[in-house]
């Protein structure tokens, strides 16, 4: 698929950021080890508030653990995701220290550890996509997740399969999105 279809850039950045998407159709390709443990190390080295690293991450990879996920992610997404080889949940830490201070900045710093990874996903030549659609509170009970972690969202992970078998709904939306342009988000100054 030429990505240049979908997306150009209107400034200069690298080519990862247009070639990395969010496609449905996973290959039942099982990940290697080395590879998983490669986009955590991506995640890893995201900025965050005073060094908290509020990230934390389940995955899922066997088929027991995955019938796990599948108990707790809604029909829509269950019908692509159920392919996928790898799922896992991206969790945050809410508060900062023993004493329950809370952490204002944990959503905001856990999504750039997700962003981190994905892109090394991209690099790596495999493939995720973020789903909110899932049951929150029946996912944090069913993981063993403690109350002052938040389930933020999930994310599937695999190798790209673009004969996969997707309802026609998906098949549809199997290409590239675009993007907002930079001055419909961007002010200086002030808000406008």
């Amino acid at each position: 698929m030429d990505i240049s279809t979908f997306r150009q850039a209107n400034h200069t950045i690298d080519s990862i950021y247009l070639n990395r998407w969010s496609p449905r159709g996973f290959s039942n390709r099982e990940v290697e080890e080395e590879k998983i443990y490669s986009i955590f190390e991506a995640a890893r080295w995201a900025p965050s508030a005073a060094n908290w690293q509020p990230w934390r991450f389940v995955y899922a990879q066997t088929e027991e653990d995955r019938n796990k996920f599948l108990s707790f992610i809604y029909e829509g997404n269950i019908e692509w995701c159920k392919n996928a080889p790898v799922l896992v949940a991206i969790i945050s830490k809410t508060t900062r220290n023993e004493e329950g201070a809370p952490n204002v900045t944990h959503a905001f710093d856990t999504g750039a550890a997700w962003g981190y990874l994905s892109l090394e996903a991209s690099r790596q030549g495999l493939i995720t996509h973020g789903m909110g659609g899932f049951d929150r509170v029946k996912a944090k009970e069913v993981l063993n997740i403690p109350e002052e972690y938040e389930v933020q969202a999930l994310f599937a992970l695999g190798y790209h399969d673009p004969d996969a078998k997707l309802s026609d709904q998906h098949r549809e939306r199997e290409v590239p999105s675009g993007r907002n342009p930079v001055s419909s988000f961007l002010f200086e100054g002030t808000f406008k």
